[in-house]
């Protein structure tokens, strides 16, 4: 399987997809601990992929969404953005209105908190 079939297969077949470099457990990068961490204090259930793990997955997801940095989270198979976007949605409660829309599960107080720490 290709890279880039084996990232729309991981995109069809998970509602939340993020590729990052490290795990959920275990980021080795700023932006990609930023995004994991909205992401596990929200409660939501998402595919974590290590791009560092693997260079072909790496560059093609670039390639796939046209898009030069990790992380990229996908929801429902939409590209949503990297770290600057979802933080923006976050902040501004667009990520919990595209959670909600698309039927994802995801921990409503908790997003509120990261509102109000950041207020």
């Amino acid at each position: 399987m290709s890279a880039l079939d084996q990232i729309q297969n991981d995109i069809g077949t998970n509602d939340v997809v993020l590729y990052m470099k490290g795990t959920k457990e275990m980021p080795r990068c700023g932006f990609s601990s930023r995004v994991a961490g909205v992401l596990n204090f929200m409660g939501v259930d998402y595919k974590d992929i290590d791009v560092l793990a693997d260079a072909d997955i790496r560059q093609g997801i670039k390639d796939f969404s046209e898009w030069p940095t990790i992380p990229q989270l996908y929801v429902k198979g939409e590209f949503v953005g990297g770290c600057d976007i979802v933080t923006e949605m976050t902040l501004s409660g667009e990520l919990d209105q595209l959670f909600e829309a698309k039927g994802i599960a995801f921990d409503k107080a908790k997003a509120d908190q990261i509102r109000a720490a950041n207020a």
